[in-house]
């Protein structure tokens, strides 16, 4: 199931939880960048650690 077919699903809390992973990853990387910390995600099909400096350009730019 890929992003389109979420936002088309019928029930509503399936299409709701592409907003709320969304949420999550914002307040994740806020977290991160106010403790100074890294957090790891998947870029394609590698795990990637995002420093908070990295995060921080990343805002920045």
């Amino acid at each position: 199931m890929n992003q389109s077919d979420l936002f088309k699903a019928k029930d509503k809390d399936i299409a709701a939880s592409v907003a709320a992973m969304k949420r999550a990853t914002a307040m994740a990387r806020k977290a991160a960048v106010q403790t100074d910390t890294a957090i790891v995600v998947v870029q394609g099909k590698k795990i990637v650690r995002v420093t908070a400096d990295d995060l921080r350009k990343k805002a920045g730019a």
